[in-house]
């Protein structure tokens, strides 16, 4: 057996391969080089299957579902480029321990709630500066437009047109342009 045998070796000629397509691969390239210790370390020297992809993706120190899904949805890419070259290696399915990724149900907040977060914004220090006023404004904007976090905080003087009751919202979802606000004082 050579080096060339070793896992370690194969996640380092995939990962260089993809680095210099431009890929970062910074978690990805992390998790595979994991997953090469881990398999040279049993002194494995054959091709990626199913079973030894599951049995990293299941050696997880606390065992979870939803590490061992985005352990095998890491492991994917790298299975098919050991593919292009060895027609043993296997491709694990991609929900074999279910899905990687869990979207969380968004809290809305309510009136109640976003006045709070107001009051107690206000309360930011420096005391009587205008960060606590910025702040608090910032939350009431995204809370009366329904901004996200990088748009109102691009916003600039020259976005706002009380003429009109718009705001101008640069690089926002979609590509919309302006958002018509109310301009109660």
């Amino acid at each position: 057996m050579t080096a060339r045998d070793t896992m370690q070796h194969k996640v380092e000629a995939y990962l260089a391969e993809r680095r210099q397509a431009g890929f970062i691969l910074r978690i990805a390239g992390q998790q595979l080089t994991y997953f090469a210790r881990f398999i040279d370390a049993t002194g494995y020297r054959g091709p990626l299957t199913i079973e030894i992809a599951s049995r990293w993706a299941t050696a997880s120190r606390f065992g979870r579902r939803i590490t061992a899904a985005r352990r095998i949805e890491v492991l994917r890419g790298f299975a098919r480029y050991c593919r292009s070259w060895d027609y043993r290696s296997d491709i694990p399915p991609l929900r074999l321990f279910g899905p990687g990724h869990r979207r969380l149900t968004p809290h809305i907040y309510s009136a109640v709630e976003i006045r709070a977060l107001m009051r107690a914004a206000r309360n930011l220090h420096p005391g009587q500066g205008l960060r606590g006023e910025t702040c608090a404004t910032i939350i009431g904007r995204i809370a009366a437009c329904g901004l996200r976090v990088s748009e109102a905080a691009a916003l600039r003087l020259e976005d706002v047109s009380f003429e009109r009751s718009y705001l101008h919202i640069r690089h926002s979802k979609f590509g919309k342009y302006a958002v018509p606000i109310a301009m109660s004082m």
